[in-house]
């Protein structure tokens, strides 16, 4: 019996959603009636990633089912090597971040978890689907329980976080949404394989890849469309922190890589300079402005639009090395900014500051957490034998074989990161100890647990990041084909 396993990832933890609201307000059950179908989910992806046609170009576990057919809209799931990699890390994240801020939300319990567990089943979705409007529904279904995730459990500005990062991603959104209506008057599918072997006529390919490209964008984020991420890190609650810095943010070039470049190739070329430009500023300037921050919060916020702009540099710069890079660093950037968060969270909920200014000598008082965040610090920076080495690596080899110039500004990036978050842990770990020390003895098991998952994959992916690349490589090479495709058919039809 075939057991549609991708539906299954998906509906898993709506399902939990389901029964977590229908239960009684008791706590412990609650909590573990969660972590059962987190738990679950994980299981599913990691079966998934066992399971998978490694050297396979293709979509791989598809399902199809008429949803609409009179549009022609279906439900239509599938996984290639670049959706694996986000799937995996989102199942280990939402572990991660249950079990890490297990007792750090007390107030209104039951509809928290609630909506932790949908924002994991539209996040699955919107990494699987293959039909726009589907994958059009998962991407909005995404913005409600986040929304409410910053707006209830957030920190004092929450209100205003939350309407701020809603009224970004929607106004994104609609572009979009103009923009597939557009696609299937063009093509008359919403059928992304589909798509793919229509092609779109070149004419239509600016327009359409704009709008595209304005909603991924805006959710990276791409330096100028970043101003609401330090207001929306800053104010959620830890777990929500941890989902949007490690998975949400991905949608964003998850979806450049997914859509924009094979349905766009044209445009995606013409448009290449203007994004490797925006990339490379969004690398430096994050930096620089992460190092300009006390709240230890906002440092990691703005370390994110560094990072990041590291993925929008590989994915246009046109090369293996650069595109598989880009795909791994989404993978890294989770992990490991995700573990950030989640300390912060930690100290936070022993000092209540997030100043810098407040801490000092956790490491005498705490040596096994400072020892764990030392090993995600050292990745964030992009140290060899991390995972974030790897992504940057292979970044920055990309980048060399398309410009000198895009490489040595990418260093730079990687300079500046290392001293901002070396100066982020003399402040913290190291000199006298500045707070309470009674409450900094011990981590919960929760915390522990949370941070050797992450550590360990860091770890993993640092020391032997074959199994990542050997899946990643022929979809990314795919990818690549269908651009060079078209630069050598303009090329020989002497086009400029």
């Amino acid at each position: 019996m075939n057991v549609p396993v991708l539906s299954l990832l998906v509906f898993l933890p709506v399902a939990g959603a389901c029964v977590v609201a229908l239960m009684p307000r008791r706590e412990g059950v609650l909590r573990g009636t969660a972590l059962v179908f987190v738990f679950a989910t994980l299981l599913v992806a990691g079966a998934v990633f066992s399971r998978f046609p490694t050297g396979a170009a293709g979509f791989a576990f598809v399902e199809r089912a008429p949803w609409i057919p009179a549009l022609g809209i279906g439900y239509h799931l599938g996984i290639d090597g670049i959706s694996l990699l986000l799937v995996l890390l989102t199942a280990l994240l939402f572990f991660a971040a249950l079990v890490g801020t297990w007792d750090a939300v007390r107030h209104r319990l039951k509809e928290y978890l609630a909506l932790l567990l949908l924002l994991e089943g539209a996040i699955l979705g919107t990494f699987l689907a293959l039909d726009l409007v589907l994958f059009y529904v998962f991407w909005e279904a995404v913005l409600i329980p986040m929304y409410f995730l910053i707006g209830i459990w957030g920190a004092e500005r929450r209100s205003y976080a939350a309407i701020k990062f809603f009224l970004f991603t929607m106004a994104g959104s609609v572009f979009m949404l103009l923009a597939i209506i557009g696609l299937y008057r063009e093509t008359g599918t919403f059928d992304l394989v589909r798509l793919y072997e229509l092609g779109v006529p070149s004419a239509r390919q600016p327009l359409l890849f704009a709008a595209f490209a304005l909603a991924f964008a805006i959710k990276v984020p791409v330096f100028p469309l970043h101003t609401w991420l330090p207001d929306a890190h800053t104010e959620a609650p830890t777990a929500g922190s941890v989902i949007l810095a490690g998975v949400l943010l991905k949608m964003g070039t998850y979806g450049l890589v997914r859509f924009c470049l094979p349905l766009f190739p044209e445009a995606a070329e013409a448009a290449a300079p203007w994004m490797v430009a925006l990339g490379l500023v969004g690398i430096v300037y994050g930096a620089a402005v992460a190092f300009a921050q006390a709240d230890v919060k906002r440092l990691v916020a703005y370390s994110s639009v560094s990072h990041l702009g590291f993925v929008v540099l590989g994915t246009f710069v046109f090369t293996l090395q650069g595109l598989q890079g880009a795909l791994l660093q989404m993978v890294n950037h989770g992990l490991s900014t995700g573990a950030l968060f989640l300390i912060v969270g930690i100290l936070y909920e022993r000092a209540h500051t997030r100043s810098m200014e407040g801490y000092g000598g956790v490491a005498k008082v705490m040596p096994t957490f400072a020892a764990l965040s030392l090993i995600v610090v050292f990745s964030s920076a992009a140290l060899p034998g991390t995972a974030g080495f790897v992504g940057e690596f292979l970044i920055l080899l990309g980048a060399l074989r398309a410009d000198w110039r895009f490489a040595a500004v990418a260093a730079v990036g990687v300079v500046l990161s290392a001293v901002y978050l070396l100066w982020m842990v003399q402040k913290i770990y190291f000199g006298p100890v500045r707070v309470e020390a009674a409450r900094f003895v011990t981590l919960r098991w929760g915390e522990t647990l949370a941070l050797v998952v992450l550590v360990a994959a860091i770890l993993w992916i640092g020391l032997y990041p074959a199994p990542l690349l050997n899946v990643s490589e022929p979809a990314a090479a795919g990818v690549l084909e269908r651009v060079e495709a078209t630069t050598r058919s303009m090329s020989s039809d002497g086009s400029p």
